[in-house]
């Protein structure tokens, strides 16, 4: 989960565009990750001796690594490490940034840093099967917009951007949480849960998203908004909050009730003091996750 949450941080640092975001997602699936890129993460190099090896590839018909070493940037241990070693999500979409000329090297190797600090992310390898780590990277998300968040919250929404990885696609990055009192919708499927927690979740996105959203959730190419979009959005949100409840009854001995999902009529959806939105954005469009606790 840490490139989904990177992007947002890049963007409350005001480092890239979201239209730039959005686009570096979109080429995702067709990025490598470099040498470069890895040697920064990992501190033994400077974004400046990265610049210089690159330039000097154009001037040289050699390897990275073998540029590297002859420049003494790099020893011999520190390449097998690399070239071994598992490593962040978020250097994708960083390097995608970097590759598209929206940050240089210089200002990736400082907001990675930054992300990393501010993240306690010191031990990648560690933090990749500690959940608490994601749980962490989840508070600080409402931490950093100033969104008040309790337990309930946050288990919710860490479990909802691990079910849309799981489900729908690890490209995405959630935007700015909107603290309003009432949404226009586009086309929505909400659900209500009860018992000692109760609070309303909804899904909502224009119809050509909808498209896209179900036919990777169904695994089936739809092209048009009909009734089996309109299920699999249902089926989607019903099983995330199924999961949910299944969690908290586990874990918290928290019994919760769900009502069946239902279509949001609108236009407008009203929502109470403790209502927001957080805008996600994948590169086939834009979905918003509603809750009221």
């Amino acid at each position: 989960m840490y490139a989904q949450f990177f992007g947002g941080y890049l963007l409350s640092k005001e480092a890239v565009t979201p239209e730039q975001l959005t686009s570096a997602i979109s080429k995702l699936s067709d990025t490598h990750i470099k040498l470069g890129t890895l040697a920064m993460h990992k501190g033994y190099m400077t974004a400046s001796e990265v610049d210089e090896v690159c330039f000097l590839q154009t001037r040289e018909d050699k390897r990275f690594g073998e540029i590297a070493i002859e420049r003494c940037y790099l020893f011999e241990d520190q390449l097998e490490d690399l070239l071994v070693s598992q490593n962040p999500d978020y250097l994708i979409l960083g390097q995608t940034l970097v590759d598209m000329g929206a940050l240089t090297n210089a200002e990736l190797e400082s907001l990675m840093y930054q992300y990393q600090t501010d993240n306690e992310l010191d031990d990648y390898a560690t933090a990749m099967v500690d959940n608490n780590t994601t749980s962490h990277l989840v508070e600080n998300f409402f931490e950093m917009y100033h969104i008040p968040a309790n337990n309930y919250t946050l288990a919710y929404i860490n479990l909802l951007f691990n079910n849309l990885i799981r489900f729908v696609g690890e490209d995405f990055t959630p935007l700015e949480p909107m603290k309003i009192s009432e949404y226009e919708v586009n086309y929505c499927v909400a659900q209500r849960l009860s018992g000692v927690a109760k609070f309303t979740t909804a899904l909502d996105m224009e119809p050509d998203v909808a498209v896209s959203f179900a036919s990777r959730y169904a695994k089936m190419d739809f092209d048009a908004f009909d009734e089996y979009v309109k299920a699999s959005l249902e089926d989607f949100l019903n099983l995330h909050n199924g999961l949910f409840s299944v969690n908290m009854s586990n874990n918290s001995s928290v019994e919760l009730n769900l009502d069946p999902p239902m279509q949001e009529e609108g236009p407008v959806m009203q929502l109470n003091e403790t209502g927001f939105v957080i805008p996600v954005i994948y590169p086939f469009g834009s979905i918003f996750l509603i809750f009221e606790f």
